[in-house]
């Protein structure tokens, strides 16, 4: 039998931790074919969704899958994101989080930022559009194989 990975007890963890010291969990994902995002928000074939409990609905941290309801720009929209394709989970307010690996995929169709010039960073999912809403200062991440 095969050992199940640890890297969705350590995303349950670091979201549990994050939101009992009332931290705004954020997870950075790499896009492919399997990630359903809106895709005006993707850039540089990433996405940074804030997966804080204000910021989401029927929010699941599985095995397999993460899967929630955010609104973006005021529109509903339904996530669904695989767990290897998270390279990082963080506290928007801190920074302090942890990486991980992510295995090559094909990427989402779109993506190549060389075609569209645009290298700004993901803008993160949230419950308003304020200017609450800015990136951290650059996160500290351990990469877990």
């Amino acid at each position: 039998m095969q050992e199940s990975s640890t890297k969705p007890y350590l995303i349950r963890a670091l979201h549990e931790w994050c939101t009992d010291n009332g931290y705004t969990p954020h997870i950075v994902v790499t896009v492919d074919e399997n990630t359903t995002v809106p895709p005006a928000h993707i850039r540089d074939g990433q996405i940074t969704l804030n997966i804080g409990t204000l910021a989401t609905n029927r929010l699941v941290l599985g095995n397999e899958y993460i899967e929630f309801q955010t609104r973006f720009g005021g529109v509903t929209e339904n996530i669904c994101v695989p767990v290897a394709a998270v390279s990082a989970i963080y506290a928007r307010e801190t920074g302090a989080g942890m990486g991980f690996e992510v295995a090559a995929s094909r990427p989402y169709p779109g993506t190549d930022t060389a075609a569209t010039g645009d290298s700004s960073p993901a803008k993160p999912a949230s419950g308003d559009d304020g200017p609450d809403d800015t990136p951290p200062t650059r996160p500290r991440l351990t990469v877990v194989k």
